[in-house]
């Protein structure tokens, strides 16, 4: 049985991520950086469906928290064979004037750092078996570029980025690395967002309807699976027809 590492998996997308890859026959390490209570319900979620899954506490922007968390992963489930970079932290949008480097650095540790970390962490033995798979959660953001958001918006540009180039560095040693560009997916954090900003959202959206947690998860689905064996650097933008270019 393979196993996915889904990084802040504990609610929202990464919680249906968490049980759509279960519900595939894959063994998921549950990534949480505070919330046991949510992510031990994930895990007790897809055992009852007669999956294995395991709540791996961890700060992805910590790099001994990681080794150590992969450690505790191959102990209870085995080596990982897939990495969903999921997590994120707070996303505060602010006018430039008030913006700072640190600002940009909060977004960079979640979106760029945490992801090199953990695959050079994994790297030696994929070279060595030939074969691993990263789905990195980018933003339609990194190209509509929302204003009061430059610090997420470059953050999300960098991961698309360093998708690409590792997939070309990669690809020769059987590793694929792809991304998903989601659009607004409302999840639990978005309950109190206003009526009138997501009529505005919904008005410039062509399909003139919000996404599913599961339509973002029935692509890390796809993209983990042998279907995806020839695709590698490239970007899925799941939004409804948000970005068309």
């Amino acid at each position: 049985m393979k196993v996915a590492l889904i990084t802040g998996a504990s609610r929202g997308l990464g919680a249906v991520m968490a049980r759509c890859m279960a519900a595939e026959g894959w063994a998921v390490a549950v990534n949480y950086a505070s919330d046991q209570k949510s992510a031990s319900e994930v895990v007790r979620s897809i055992e009852a469906k007669g999956g294995r899954a395991f709540a791996a506490r961890f700060s992805v922007v910590d790099r001994d928290q990681l080794r150590d968390g992969l450690d505790q992963i191959r102990d209870a489930l085995g080596p990982v064979d897939l990495i969903v970079n999921n997590a994120t932290g707070p996303q505060p949008e602010m006018p430039l004037m008030e913006q700072s480097w640190r600002t940009y650095l909060d977004q960079l540790e979640f979106f760029v750092k945490a992801p090199l970390e953990l695959l050079q962490l994994v790297l030696p033995d994929w070279r060595a078996r030939k074969a691993g798979r990263v789905i990195n959660i980018g933003s339609e953001i990194a190209e509509l570029g929302n204003p009061y958001f430059g610090n997420y918006a470059s953050a999300k540009g960098a991961m698309l980025s360093l998708t690409r180039s590792w997939a070309k560095e990669l690809g020769p040693e059987g590793i694929t690395v792809n991304l998903i560009a989601p659009g607004w997916i409302p999840v639990e954090r978005h309950a109190d967002i206003p009526q009138s900003n997501r009529d505005w959202y919904l008005d410039r959206t062509p399909l003139g309807h919000f996404g599913k947690p599961e339509d973002i998860a029935a692509m890390v689905v796809f993209l983990a699976s042998s279907k995806a064996d020839f695709i590698t650097g490239q970007k899925f933008a799941v939004n409804g027809g948000r970005t068309l270019l």
